[in-house]
């Protein structure tokens, strides 16, 4: 895969885990570990994912720039 193609698989790999995370934990804390849990889970995982997916594409830039505008950049070395 060509490298400009980093931002859009690293929001891809992101979001697919993130959501998958909290999906997980709230059908856990709503359902309780029933039969069934993990299709539960699964079908509240997928649209998640299909949510999160552009919303990381839209927000990671303006992260960046929140990011950058709070930590302070090294100082260049003067030789």
């Amino acid at each position: 895969m060509p490298a400009r193609f980093a931002p859009i698989l690293f929001g891809f790999i992101l979001s697919g885990l993130m959501s998958l995370l909290v999906s997980g934990i709230a059908t856990f804390r709503n359902a309780g570990l029933v039969d069934g849990f993990f299709a539960i889970w699964v079908s509240a995982w997928l649209p998640s994912w299909l949510i999160a997916f552009p919303v990381v594409l839209v927000v990671a830039p303006v992260a960046r720039r929140l990011v950058a505008f709070l930590v302070k950049a090294p100082a260049a070395c003067a030789n």
